[in-house]
């Protein structure tokens, strides 16, 4: 520890006293019976005083001493303090308790009329706690002060005696006896100090007027308010109190004589100085300042002379002072809401001649919806008389005309400018109220789309505009955002065509005003298609016919399709129809369709907008037995896609004849499954074929024994060929496959089994039948080919056969 001990500071009376030694030792005694030497059955408490602003290493007090410690147990029993703060220290040695740091009690406890610190004091084997408190006593070390160096009062002068006026008190950071105790004034007798104690208990100056003031006789008074502590030693503190005697109008002007007497020849010409008055005030300021006005006198006499108000020069009166113009107060600006008859001005006119010469009236020059009203005592009001629009007029200006009714009239001019200040009242307003863009698909993301403007005819603030999106058509909202300070709408993504074809969405501007307002506008963005799809064929479809394999094993090969066409065909029979679909939309979707591989191109030809392959001459007995056709399916875009369709076509006048020619081909297969495939195939067609001729027999014998039953399709019937499904409506139009069919309600399904399998259509994604739509709405697709121009007009109709 620095320096040498301090002496023990006085402990607080009533200190609990320390037990003593056989109490505390028969204590200890028994809990170590009972707790097995752990802890004493109850805390202690030690209670310190100490004065404020002791330096580091004062003593407080022998804290093992006081605790029942003797020096030999130290090292034992390991006497430690814990506290939040570390004030305190204890010596490993002596066991006394140091200050480890300078104590404020002001700093510490603030106003508070008592001040401590609690900590605790930990021993162990056996381990114990005690509380100890350390009281913080004030010491006189904060003199009164005021928080300005002078007080300033003004008292008028007709102030009676025995008023009071409060002083500001001091402020004293220590308590108890060592705070403020009492206030002194010094300076004049004309004052003296009272003090009364507020609610809060503190003293309360007052200054009391002791004596009548008189401004003209002594009109400042210079005190000195002394504030004082009762410590030891006092400490005090002063400021200065400055009193000002305000004038009262208590002194009447007088003149230098009773009576003014002139001679006046009758020729005088008009304004010559007939005499001159004068009179003084006591008074001071405006109380002091004396005017001149003819009294109670004759109307004749009052039109031959005039006096001048300022100087007190009487004359033969003429209109030679023309009407002075002063603005008292202008309220500018004025905000446009202001209601009509809203002041806006104060105006005082003047006019030194007298009589009619002196008689005044005003009146506004100049277009604004504003009015000029007299007022009392040669005032007048200027006021607005409708309201007010910054908009259309930000500012007004005017001209105050005074003319008094003097011969010739004399008049004065003063301009009067009143700013209009802007009030929230206009919400923004669009360039147009609907916007249309069209962007093209494939864009890039983040690319601009379009800009929307909105503009607001208010000022500043309420003037600035925002921009933000409002709302739109389902699944809009992630397509575009709109950039809050310039309103331009970019894309946030790539558009297609082919799933999105048109959104809305609003925007909505808003100005910076309180409350806000604002308006929306409809944003239509229109997707353009370019020509990213190819044509894809649905029929003859790659790999129609093929069977799925079992889970795990190869897939059956697939068996191509193929057509019989008989040899007796004379030139236009329909072999088969390729039908292919573009997802695009316009030119991009048209389909034109071409052969570009056969064997004998002078047989076969294709329409070139419906895709019928139909035979371009008769088949003879020379064309060879198998054909291979290849058509190519292109779509009217830049560039143009395309796809390719193969047909295989066997030249046969009967299916029985067709078989030797399937055989070949299955010969030819490089798997025994695709040979075994074809060979149930034929099975199958021969089967179908017994039926059909069976059912025909059975048609005609019921046509022969009753009314002719009416072929119709299956109408709302369903009904299954090959393993796909058709409505029974499905006769006519463009099929997928060479074949249409129409049978009477009733018949067999098995009658129609011979017929070649249509593509598996309930099998295709919705998406290669279903063009864009506008986003959020699905609709149903269109027929196969939507988008082609029409058919060929020279194709001959659908066959059934």
């Amino acid at each position: 520890m620095a320096g040498g001990p301090v002496p023990v500071p006085g402990r607080v009376p009533g200190r609990v006293p320390v037990p003593s030694r056989g109490r505390a030792a028969g204590r200890v005694l028994l809990a170590a019976l009972l707790l097995g030497s752990w802890c004493r059955a109850a805390p202690e408490r030690i209670r310190y005083a100490i004065p404020e602003e002791l330096g580091r290493g004062s003593l407080v007090g022998p804290l093992a001493r006081d605790l029942g410690l003797s020096p030999a147990e130290l090292p034992a029993r390991k006497l430690r303090l814990s506290a939040e703060k570390q004030y305190f220290t204890v010596s490993e040695e002596t066991g006394n308790l140091y200050v480890s740091e300078r104590l404020d009690r002001e700093e510490m406890c603030g106003e508070s009329a008592s001040c401590s610190v609690s900590f605790e004091a930990l021993v162990q084997n056996p381990l114990n706690v005690f509380h100890v408190e350390v009281a913080i006593q004030d010491v006189n070390d904060n003199t009164p002060a005021f928080s300005k160096p002078a007080l300033d009062l003004e008292i008028g002068e007709l102030t009676l005696p025995g008023a009071r006026f409060p002083l500001e008190m001091a402020r004293d950071a220590d308590v108890g006896s060592n705070s403020l105790l009492t206030y002194e004034l010094t300076g004049d007798p004309s004052f003296s100090l009272a003090v009364k104690e507020s609610p809060d208990g503190k003293q309360q100056p007052e200054l009391v007027v002791e004596r009548a003031l008189d401004r003209e006789k002594q009109s400042s008074f210079q005190l000195v308010l002394t504030a004082v502590d009762g410590g030891e030693p006092v400490r005090s503190g002063t400021v200065q109190v400055r009193v000002n005697v305000t004038d009262a109008n208590d002194n009447a002007p007088v003149f230098s004589k009773g009576v003014y007497e002139a001679r006046v020849r009758e020729n005088l010409p008009a304004g010559s100085l007939v005499l001159r008055v004068r009179a003084t005030d006591a008074d001071a300021g405006s109380n002091g300042r004396v005017s001149y006005s003819f009294g109670n006198v004759p109307d004749g006499v009052r039109a031959l002379f005039s006096v001048d108000s300022d100087s007190g020069e009487t004359s033969p009166d003429e209109n030679d002072n023309a009407p002075e113009i002063t603005m008292l107060s202008v309220s500018s600006p004025v905000p446009e809401d202001a209601p009509a008859g809203t002041v806006v001005a104060l105006v005082k006119v003047r006019d030194r001649d007298s009589g009619e010469n002196g008689q005044v009236w005003c009146e506004l020059s100049g277009e604004a919806p504003l009015s000029i009203v007299a007022s009392s005592g040669g005032s007048y009001k200027v006021v607005t008389s409708s309201a007010l629009d910054r908009e259309q007029a930000a500012e007004h200006r005017v001209t105050v005309v005074a003319r008094d009714r003097g011969i010739p009239a004399l008049s004065s001019r003063t301009a009067l400018v009143l700013e209009v200040s802007d009030v929230n009242d206009n919400a923004p307003v669009f360039e147009e109220a609907a916007y249309s863009a069209y962007v093209a698909e494939n864009n890039a993301a983040g690319a601009a789309v379009l800009r929307v403007r909105a503009r607001d005819a208010d000022a500043g603030a309420n003037g600035r505009v925002s921009y933000w999106l409002a709302g739109g058509s389902a699944g809009a909202a992630p397509y575009v955002s709109v950039e809050a300070r310039s309103g331009t709408v970019y894309a946030q993504r790539s558009f297609d065509y082919e799933q999105c074809r048109e959104f809305a969405v609003a925007v909505r501007a808003q100005d910076g005003g309180a409350p806000a307002r604002s308006s929306t506008a409809t944003v239509r963005v229109f997707v353009l298609d370019r020509n990213d799809n190819a044509p894809r064929v649905l029929w003859p479809a790659a790999g129609a016919g093929a069977g799925a394999g079992a889970a795990g094993a190869a897939p059956v090969p697939a068996a191509a399709p193929f057509e019989v066409v008989p040899r007796s065909a004379e030139a236009g029979y329909l072999v088969a129809k390729v039908v292919a679909v573009d997802a695009d939309a316009g030119r991009n979707a048209w389909l034109s369709y071409e052969l570009v591989q056969a064997p004998e191109p002078a047989l076969f030809r294709v329409g070139l907008h419906s895709g019928e392959v139909r035979t371009a001459r008769a088949v003879s007995e020379r064309d060879a037995a198998k054909q291979r056709l290849v058509a190519v399916v292109k779509d009217h875009g830049q560039p143009a896609l395309s796809a390719t369709a193969t047909l295989h076509v066997v030249l046969a006048e009967s299916l029985q004849e067709a078989l030797p020619e399937l055989s070949e081909r299955a010969a030819g297969a490089d798997s025994p499954a695709e040979l075994q495939f074809y060979l149930v195939l034929a099975l199958a067609l021969l089967s179908a074929l017994f039926l059909l001729s069976v059912a025909l027999a059975v048609l005609a014998r019921v046509r022969r024994a009753g009314p002719p039953a009416v072929l119709r399709c299956l109408g709302a019937q369903r009904f299954s060929v090959a393993g796909a499904a058709f409505p029974a409506d499905f006769c006519e139009g463009t099929l997928p496959y060479s074949y249409n069919l129409c049978v009477a309600p009733g018949r067999a399904v098995a009658e129609a089994a011979w017929l070649p399998p249509p593509p598996p259509l309930a099998s295709l994604p919705a998406e290669e039948l279903v063009g864009g739509e506008p986003c959020g709405k699905r609709s149903p697709s269109s027929s196969a080919g939507a988008g082609e121009p029409p058919a060929d007009a020279d194709a001959p109709q659908s066959e059934i056969r």
